[in-house]
């Protein structure tokens, strides 16, 4: 089911795979005495010992290497556009993908959609298989992990044909651990079937501030326990189809409101407040099994006053993770291209202060020569002990020994044919979708909004760009999809931030029609599209309102007779709440997190819990 031999790279520009004995045979018999199931973490057991022997036969340049998990530009490991190359040349110094297994001997790599690597199933699986043959052809080659962010909502790499599911927030709202479960082993297995062996998900912080900027939908609420339950039976889902699940961001990125990929955040809980609320979802992914913890690049002086972020933390990721909370599975930075690891030490710096903190895999350095040689330099001169590396490679290794990239490296592209956006994958996330829609207001019982009494429907709104894969806009998406309802609906974009000419224009639109849906993103006291939908309203028009990020946009939207949380605008969830907004499916989704007032933060509009029904 998920090993497929060696089959077909198809065409990019790959040769054909060596053979299993050729591979056997460039690992220097590792594979062979790796075959068995994934190695007991006890120092005497067999598996752990041959992997002690492999870590002894490396070379200091290979272990440094291992510690890297890199991006590079293209869709082919050997043969990338001639686009791509020049972006390599320019940040990296190699070619391709091949060329930087061979220089740096890195022991992964990150896709992207925007590095190219991600256009289709296909050539994923080919671009996979080239990356591992690039490897093992190497004197003691290793097999590498391949990782990416496949979250589901508004981030994912990988798009349609593959199967996209509701985000994290939405999951919350359906607040089933059945079907978190079933997004976490069916992405795994289409991911698996992609050579994509190591998914950066899901999202363990409680995201309990609505102004944050970088998390919001992307967790699955702001109740701890109800977080951790869901982050539990994801990493379930994940794991048992045989992909890393990677919990994010320790010790939690829920209460910020600066983004860390552009600055410092620091978060002023108390350490029992930390307990209470950040810790859950992270024990309790260490209590599923966990195969990899990331950090986050922000500040918690309660735990760590030095004012170091946790990525450097050694009193955060040895001292609390490994010692307190007793994880020994892989530690992996975010991005260390990011500005919150940035801030206070150069790029030189981070590297050796993130191994020392107990980090095991360092994540896109901004410069991977400077960063590499950093980490060599630190071992030569003492700052690091090459036992200390050993620590992190051999954890690096039970990893590609349990995920069995020693015994199976090769995906081939049968199984992509029978595990990537299957009728039966896709249906699923339909299904989980329909349990995630939240009915907020419905005054007059305005919703399921009658085909025979309003025909025709104008759909207005915010158009934010697509989440990768997706087919959007947003408007065009939920037009299509009510169409295909029995309604005759057009799309009018209105944008994120309406002048009062583009409201004139939806207002003017709206005589013509019976009713209206306008999509929200993001409502502020002071946005455009407040204007917007009390003009529309004022129309006398019933009018449906879809917010399609955060569930806030309600208090900011008094006047509407109709309001629905989609949690994103992917066509997933857009085509759910079109088929609650005609009454196919009822809505049965809950707040996974609470909504305040508008004119008083302090009060509570909505509860966590709450959520219509008809």
């Amino acid at each position: 089911m998920h090993d497929t031999g060696t089959g077909s790279t198809g065409s990019t520009g790959n040769t054909a795979q060596p053979s299993r004995r050729t591979v056997l045979a460039a690992t220097a018999g590792a594979a062979t005495a790796l075959a068995a199931a994934g190695p007991s973490h006890a120092a005497g057991a067999p598996d752990d010992r041959r992997l002690r022997a492999l870590v002894s036969r490396m070379t200091l340049e290979e272990k440094v290497g291992q510690l890297f998990v890199m991006r590079v530009y293209g869709h082919s490991a050997a043969a990338p556009d001639q686009a791509d190359i020049d972006a390599n040349l320019e940040e990296i110094g190699v070619r391709t993908a091949a060329e930087l297994v061979v220089k740096y001997r890195v022991g992964g790599i990150i896709y992207f959609a925007w590095a190219h690597n991600t256009r289709e199933p296909h050539q994923i699986a080919a671009l996979s298989d080239g990356i591992q043959r690039a490897s093992l052809e190497l004197p003691r080659g290793l097999p590498v992990l391949i990782s990416t962010d496949q979250e589901h909502g508004i981030v994912a790499r990988v798009g349609r044909p593959a199967t996209l599911f509701p985000g994290a927030m939405a999951v919350g709202a359906g607040g089933s651990r059945s079907d978190a479960r079933s997004l976490g082993r069916i992405a795994g297995r289409e991911l698996r079937a992609m050579g994509i062996r190591q998914d950066y998900s899901p999202v363990a912080d409680v995201n309990v501030n609505p102004a944050n900027p970088v998390i919001g939908v992307r967790s699955f609420g702001a109740d701890p326990k109800a977080v951790a339950a869901l982050v539990a039976a994801e990493v379930a889902g994940y794991q048992g189809s045989g992909v890393a699940a990677t919990a994010k961001h320790f010790p939690g990125h829920g209460d910020t409101n600066v983004d860390s990929h552009t600055g410092f955040p620091t978060i002023t809980h108390s350490r029992e407040l930390w307990e209470k609320l950040d810790a859950p979802p992270f024990r309790a992914a260490i209590a599923a099994g966990i195969d990899s913890i990331m950090t986050a690049h922000l500040m918690v002086p309660a735990l760590d006053d030095s004012g170091d972020p946790a990525t450097l933390s050694r009193p955060i990721l040895t001292g609390i993770l490994r010692e307190r909370l007793g994880y020994d599975g892989v530690v992996v930075t975010d991005s260390l291209g990011m500005e919150g690891v940035r801030t206070k030490y150069g790029d030189d710096r981070v590297p050796v202060l993130a191994l020392k903190a107990g980090v095991d895999q360092l994540l896109n350095p901004p410069d991977l020569d400077l960063a590499w040689h950093a980490v060599l330099a630190a071992v030569r001169s003492g700052e690091l002990t090459e036992a200390r590396l050993d620590e992190s490679v051999l954890r690096i290794l039970r990893l590609k020994t349990k995920l069995g990239l020693f015994r199976a490296p090769y995906v081939g592209q049968d199984g992509v044919d029978r595990a990537v956006g299957t009728r039966a994958h896709l249906a699923a996330a339909d299904r989980i979708a329909e349990r995630t829609t939240t009915l907020l207001v419905n005054e007059g019982r305005l919703l399921p909004l009658s085909r025979r009494r309003y025909p025709k429907v104008l759909v207005v709104g915010a158009d934010p760009a697509s989440p990768s894969g997706t087919t959007g806009p947003p408007t065009g998406v939920l037009a299509a999809a009510l169409t295909g309802l029995g309604f005759t609906a057009t799309a009018l974009s209105t944008g994120t931030a309406p002048s009062a000419a583009t409201v004139a224009r939806a207002v003017a639109a709206a005589r013509d029609a019976d009713a209206v849906v306008a999509a929200t993103y993001n409502v502020t006291a002071s946005s455009g599209q407040k204007t917007l939908v009390e003009q529309l309203v004022a129309t006398g028009k019933p009018v449906v309102a879809v917010a399609i990020r955060n569930p806030y946009d309600v208090a900011q939207l008094p006047s509407v007779p109709a309001c629905l949380a989609a949690y994103s605008w992917t066509d997933v969830e857009l085509r759910a709440a079109a088929r609650v907004i005609a009454g196919r499916v009822a809505p049965r989704g809950k707040l996974p997190v609470p909504v305040q007032r508008a004119d008083d933060p302090e009060q509570v509009l909505y509860p966590i819990g709450y959520g219509l029904t008809y």
